[in-house]
């Protein structure tokens, strides 16, 4: 009997993969807004932030392609904040309510380990592509409970500084482009630090992962 040889990814191949998605729903979104709340002011930066949004929808339909589920939640979801913030003339309402979401979020990431369903190995897979014979394997199984732990945590300190920022200048027009200067770099520390430690942990499962399976193959050989 022989046993199936199972090829494993390599985390180059897996950050090019998620690159080009992290860009468009990330990183674009934020440098227009910014770039928009510089150049037109806050109405033009909602303007700009939503029109982004349904661009993507827009380009995708044009070239036939499947508009992704989180897509149209986010489009819709953009919308209402816009529209909410406009209506109240208050930046706090836009910043508000996505991490009142977020800290929903946090929660639903604890619970999904709770339920042995690990979050992050969902959404992982919406980005890269795994073989379904290593999402079996007990390591990564356990690999994924854990920084589906970790990264609850994270969103949960995220939106409580964010919140804590929101509250303590109580953000009038003029200081939002100082709100995302602070927030973004403490953000983006708080993050980029479980970034790391999400990344160092996946690659010492891949390691182990590829030492273990030569071995394995030569016993069931």
């Amino acid at each position: 009997m022989t046993q199936s040889h199972v090829t494993l990814p390599r985390l180059t191949s897996l950050a090019r993969q998620a690159a080009p998605r992290l860009l468009e729903g990330v990183v674009a979104p934020l440098a227009v807004f910014y770039a928009a709340l510089a150049l037109l002011g806050f109405t033009g930066a909602l303007a700009a932030a939503t029109a982004w949004v349904y661009a993507g929808v827009v380009w995708r339909l044009i070239r036939r392609r499947r508009v992704p589920a989180t897509m149209i939640v986010a489009a819709i979801a953009i919308t209402g904040r816009a529209l909410l913030a406009l209506w109240t003339g208050s930046p706090v309402v836009y910043f508000l309510q996505p991490e009142v979401g977020t800290i929903c979020v946090s929660m639903v990431f604890l619970a999904s380990v709770r339920l042995r369903r690990p979050l992050v190995q969902k959404l992982t897979l919406d980005y890269i592509h795994l073989p379904s014979a290593v999402l079996r394997h007990e390591r990564v199984r356990r690999f994924f409970a854990r920084i589906t732990l970790l990264w609850a945590f994270v969103l949960l300190a995220n939106s409580t500084v964010s919140i804590w920022l929101l509250v303590r200048e109580q953000l009038p027009a003029q200081s939002v482009a100082d709100y995302l200067l602070v927030r973004t770099a403490i953000v983006a520390a708080i993050s980029g630090t479980a970034v790391w430690v999400s990344v160092h942990a996946f690659r010492r499962l891949l390691r182990r992962l590829h030492n273990e399976t030569p071995a394995k193959a030569a016993i069931t050989t």
